[in-house]
């Protein structure tokens, strides 16, 4: 089995040093380096970085489930690609809708009807279509509604329902283990359930969206679940880690030592 390697989203980590040099310092430890949205950034400073990318937002606005949002929501992604291609192609990650800073979607959907499903499966076929014209991934991510409330589609199970419908390869999930925790938890079956689907899975701790092992959830046995599951996706950290930061990554790396190539 091929081992995935393990990625630090660079806007929660380092915080103390200038934005370009957390990717350096993330790039000299050995982890691949996942990004938020590149506004504001320069891409050809990103990509002299040397880093490898796994991961960008998609996606600056719209949704999947309502027709005029979908098409802005394509409209987005496309705008985004040639960005995505200009840093060595990291996956696009989408959500369900587009989110405010402070969490909640732009625009809120508070039920999910039978047209908003096929909506949004015809979407991601759409979306799936670019990455075959682009050679482009994406992977769309569960949330927890207590932080982003009124994101249509926010369930783990929504999402995994989402990508077996398109059954593309460039569609996959983003399995977050932190919002799942948060929307019902039991992760090792939900681990068990997506098996297959998953592009990376991404984690943090609960409640504080700390580095693995300062919280609830047991990370030794998510981490065993995975191995005898056969998963070999990317394993994203996307969580906070004040203080020392170095030992707070060294221990991120430790526990899930059975994935680091």
């Amino acid at each position: 089995m091929s081992r995935p390697k393990l990625a630090v989203n660079a806007e929660m980590t380092f915080t103390d040093l200038p934005f370009y040099e957390r990717i350096g310092r993330l790039h000299d430890l050995g982890f691949r380096v996942g990004l938020w949205s590149l506004d504001g950034y320069d891409v050809d400073r990103l990509a002299d970085t040397g880093a490898t990318y796994s991961m960008i937002d998609g996606c600056g606005r719209g949704n999947l489930a309502v027709s005029d949002a979908s098409d802005a929501m394509i409209a987005s992604i496309a705008e985004q690609i040639p960005l995505a291609k200009a840093i060595g192609r990291p996956s696009l990650n989408l959500h369900g809708g587009k989110l405010t800073k402070d969490g909640p979607a732009v625009n809120p959907i508070w039920h999910v009807t039978g047209e908003m499903w096929m909506n949004a499966r015809s979407t991601l076929c759409r979306i799936a279509e670019l990455g075959d014209q682009h050679d482009v991934d994406f992977t769309i991510e569960n949330l927890n509604p207590l932080d982003h409330p009124g994101v249509p589609f926010h369930r783990a199970t929504d999402i995994l329902a989402l990508v077996k419908s398109v059954n593309s390869p460039r569609i996959r999930m983003n399995l977050d283990l932190f919002h799942a925790q948060k929307d019902g938890g039991n992760l090792v079956d939900l681990l068990e359930r997506c098996r297959g689907y998953v592009g990376e899975v991404q984690i943090a701790d609960v409640p504080m969206r700390d580095v693995p092992g300062r919280g609830e959830i047991h990370y030794s046995n998510i981490v065993d679940a995975m191995v005898k599951l056969g998963y070999d996706c990317s394993v994203g950290l996307e969580a906070f880690a004040p203080g020392d930061c170095e030992a707070e990554l060294a221990r991120f790396r430790t526990i899930f030592s059975a994935f680091h190539g």
